[in-house]
């Protein structure tokens, strides 16, 4: 089975020959991956199962300062701390009155297609994933305010539902501008869940994101490509709603949030979807030891490859608080049997 091949089967719910994983870390963790092992020859190791073909970049800004950036949209962000955040909302008040709503042109990528080709050509047995970065719920509260769009959802729903409509109706034109470009999926992201729960909470996700999410992946599927989407924190209590739109693959799998257990998970809906991640960033990684994280990262391509639907992945890249050592267990049992 070529890299690709193992993909595709465990999107199947087939088995493969491997579990194909994914290994992101922030750069300053390699480097000391590169200390560890004297030089960086490791990283040639790690076979590219899944590679990113370019995408369409939906929190594209302009830097108005050093350590400020405008997006698109109209909201200043602040760009000099980890993480950057939101320092002034493009929308004060709950109305569109004014406002003047970017267009697809405004966000689209003419290198695309010719990006996923000279992907294709250096990658020809690798999975392709076209990245749509940040989805409706992300997009509105960096338009709005974290604060300000919990509340419009309960005391302006009218308002919530038309931002929600013209972002949608965006979305859709970005994955048109997707139509002939080479790909095998399009991967989505948008932070639905926290450590709890589903922040809008399980009935009004269904009443705002799940249709207009359901025409997401409609209109993705129709292209032939499958869906991706990554989202932190916990979505349990929305997974049949998930499934049932048409979800391929969900990806971080968060182990530390609220019933998202994934030999639960896996239990219950592992022949229905993919699961993409599910090593744990906030407990395994940081705060195991290395064998314990060998054992567990055994244990998940024992459990969760069996028959397929999933992806080996940190829930998180390797952040710059993970013990070298422990990085390096994570490397060294990623590439164990591959």
């Amino acid at each position: 089975m070529t890299p690709r091949d193992s993909v595709l089967a465990q999107i199947r719910h087939e088995t493969s020959d491997r579990v194909p994983f994914t290994l992101y870390f922030e750069e300053c963790v390699g480097e000391r991956i590169d200390q560890y092992y004297g030089s960086s020859e490791w990283r040639d190791t790690l076979v590219p199962y899944i590679v990113s073909c370019g995408g369409i970049d939906r929190r594209r800004s302009d830097p108005v300062s050093e350590t400020h950036d405008r997006d698109l949209f109209g909201s200043l962000w602040r760009t000099d701390l980890r993480p950057f955040h939101l320092e002034e909302p493009a929308l004060k008040t709950p109305s569109l009155e004014g406002y003047d709503f970017p267009d697809a042109e405004a966000f689209a990528n003419p290198e695309l297609r010719l990006s996923a080709e000279r992907t294709r050509e250096k990658h020809p047995d690798s999975f392709t994933v076209i990245g749509m970065g940040w989805g409706l719920w992300e997009t509105y509260w960096g338009m709005r305010g974290f604060e300000e769009a919990m509340m419009d959802c309960v005391a302006e729903p009218e308002f919530f539902a038309q931002v929600l409509d013209r972002l949608t109706d965006l979305y859709l034109a970005q994955i048109a501008q997707c139509e002939d470009v080479d790909a095998d999926a399009i991967m989505f992201g948008d932070d639905w869940g926290e450590q709890r729960g589903v922040m809008l909470g399980p009935e009004r996700w269904r009443e705002f994101m799940k249709p207009r999410y359901a025409k997401i992946y409609e209109a993705a599927h129709a292209q032939g490509k499958f869906t991706i989407s990554h989202c932190c924190g916990s979505v349990a209590d929305i997974m049949p709603d998930i499934i049932e739109i048409g979800l391929d693959v969900l990806e971080s799998v968060q182990p530390e949030a609220t019933g998202m257990n994934p030999y639960e998970l896996k239990a219950r809906w592992g022949d229905e979807i993919t699961f993409w991640g599910c090593l744990g960033s906030q407990s395994t990684i940081p705060f195991g030891t290395p064998a314990a994280i060998q054992e567990e990262v055994r244990h998940l391509k024992r459990e969760m490859g069996a028959g397929g639907g999933y992806i080996l992945a940190a829930a998180k890249a390797l952040q710059p608080e993970t013990p070298t050592e422990n990085a390096v267990a994570v490397y060294e049992a990623f590439i164990e049997n591959d």
